[in-house]
């Protein structure tokens, strides 16, 4: 099911508005349509939103299928160098918990950074979902 397109964060009503009208009403639908390059293209053609745009709410949408991953935090995630599911999976935890935290305290991108041992539980499932973002 996933989540609703708007809660990607940047997606707001103008946005969201253009991408119902193409059928993307969660966060699966936008998987499932801009998963591809080709994809991404053509949403972006009938939409008029720039391509790099969708690409980087798809990679958002992506991150959110990791149970505790939503809106900011996929976001958070993006500034502290964690674009895909694949690279979240190749995370170490510590490490990435003390970027977060630097970038987090720079731009107060999240309420709050996750802890050391909900990242190492976010790693391990990322280390299991199947692709659905190809580039």
């Amino acid at each position: 099911m996933g989540y609703r397109i708007e809660d990607i964060e940047g997606i707001g009503s103008a946005y969201s508005e253009r991408l119902l009208k193409l059928g993307i009403e969660t966060t699966d639908d936008l998987l499932e349509k801009a998963g591809t390059k080709s994809g991404r293209k053509t949403i972006a053609e009938k939409s008029e939103i720039p391509e790099s745009l969708v690409l980087t709410w798809v990679n958002h949408a992506d991150l959110m299928r990791i149970h505790g991953v939503a809106g900011q935090f996929s976001e958070l995630l993006e500034a502290s160098g964690v674009n895909t599911v694949k690279e979240f999976a190749q995370r170490n935890a510590e490490n990435l918990h003390a970027k977060m935290i630097a970038v987090n305290e720079q731009f107060g991108l999240a309420g709050k950074v996750p802890s050391v041992e909900s990242l190492h539980d976010m790693i391990s499932q990322a280390k299991k979902l199947e692709p659905k973002v190809f580039y």
